[in-house]
């Protein structure tokens, strides 16, 4: 059987900027150097010149996505493990890293069970990491008092292997952030998607949700094996517990793939085949062709009659984030090259900011 993970010992050669949870370094393995990525939660501190065991198996087969070093152990005895686990939830469960955490469902159970559900609070559910940014600006720009992001188990499972979500916690614009799943590292820890976004509500006080995978999301030559589609099941447990689902299209004009201008195909099929809710659908306000383009692929829909769509300008998320600071990109692309990308992400947090400042959205032609 081939061999699965690729393992090396190799030596930290300088260690570079940190985040909660994360900290990034430079590593040499066989002779050569190149980034790492460490989570001392997991394994303890890491300095300039511990030998470290590392998983290059990414990096050896030539990934963009998670193509860094990873540690999996430090070679030192500095660390002393905690006598007591925050919790008895394991996430990554039976990895060789699994790990305990506290979860909601430990911590507030009496809360959870006694939630009447969301109550027609909006869920953004996004197909890309990339999105949240945009999306927690609109969000706060239409009028949102506090954004809550849900980091489902998609794609990176850790965390802290997001650096957007620190910054974007630094700038105001979102105020808190679950993991669930077999996700970890939030600051909320959630076993299902269903107690996360309830956890959002209760233990969080959001009036906006956003639910997106971490970074680095999967895709293959087929129509359903793309992590992005989770955004279609995320649809659907907001309306299981009363919410009220709102979907980011992820479109664009700057991808050399025909597949993914205008229209994404993976929002297609997240529109005509995972979700089985109705749903709002925010469309971006565009111009000429483009918006042309956009409203004839959505009305081509199957499921048309059954999602309301709400043209919106998202230049007020774009704003915000300029105003913040707050740099956004997705796949190398910034908002200069691919702006219908972050206006329509935009648009998406715009709509629920709306949503819950009260306003009623009115459905364009």
């Amino acid at each position: 059987m081939p061999e699965m993970v690729t393992l090396r010992w190799g030596t930290v050669v300088a260690v570079g900027d940190a985040r909660p949870g994360a900290v990034e370094l430079e590593v040499e393995v066989n002779g050569a150097r190149a980034p790492g990525l460490a989570y001392p939660d997991l394994v303890g501190p890491v300095e300039r010149g511990d030998r470290v065991l590392l998983n290059v198996t990414a990096v050896e087969l030539g990934l963009g996505t998670g193509g860094v070093h990873l540690v999996v152990a430090v070679d030192s005895e500095r660390h002393s493990p905690p006598s007591v686990a925050a919790g008895r939830v394991m996430k990554a469960r039976y990895m060789p890293l699994q790990t305990a955490v506290a979860s909601v469902e430990e911590t507030h159970a009496g809360i959870l069970d006694a939630s009447t559900g969301l109550e027609g609070a909006p869920v953004v559910c996004a197909p890309l990491h990339s999105m949240i940014g945009p999306v927690a600006a609109g969000a706060k720009a239409g009028g949102a008092a506090r954004v809550a992001y849900v980091l489902t188990d998609g794609a990176a499972l850790p965390g802290a292997f997001s650096r957007l979500v620190p910054r974007l916690r630094e700038a105001g614009l979102v105020d808190a952030w679950i993991t669930c799943g077999q996700a970890f590292g939030g600051e909320l820890e959630a076993v299902t998607i269903w107690t996360a976004l309830l956890a959002a509500k209760e233990v969080a006080g959001a009036d906006v949700v956003i639910v997106a995978d971490g970074p680095g999301n999967l895709g293959t030559e087929t129509r359903f094996g793309v992590s992005a589609l989770r955004s279609g099941e995320a649809l659907n447990a907001a309306a299981a517990v009363g919410g009220r689902p709102v979907a980011a299209l992820r479109i664009g004009f700057a991808d050399r793939r025909e597949r993914h201008r205008g229209l994404s195909h993976h929002s297609r099929t997240i529109l005509d085949e995972v979700c089985l809710v109705p749903a709002t659908v925010a469309v971006p306000r565009l111009a000429g062709d483009r918006r042309e383009e956009v409203w004839r692929s959505l009305r081509s829909l199957r499921r048309a009659s059954s999602l309301r769509m709400v043209e919106e300008d998202g230049a007020p998320a774009l704003d915000l984030l300029a105003e913040r600071s707050v740099e956004v990109d997705s796949m190398g692309r910034t908002v200069a090259e691919d702006p219908a990308f972050f206006l329509s992400a935009g648009a998406a947090g715009v709509v629920a900011g709306r949503l819950a400042s009260g306003e009623d959205d009115q459905p364009a032609a």
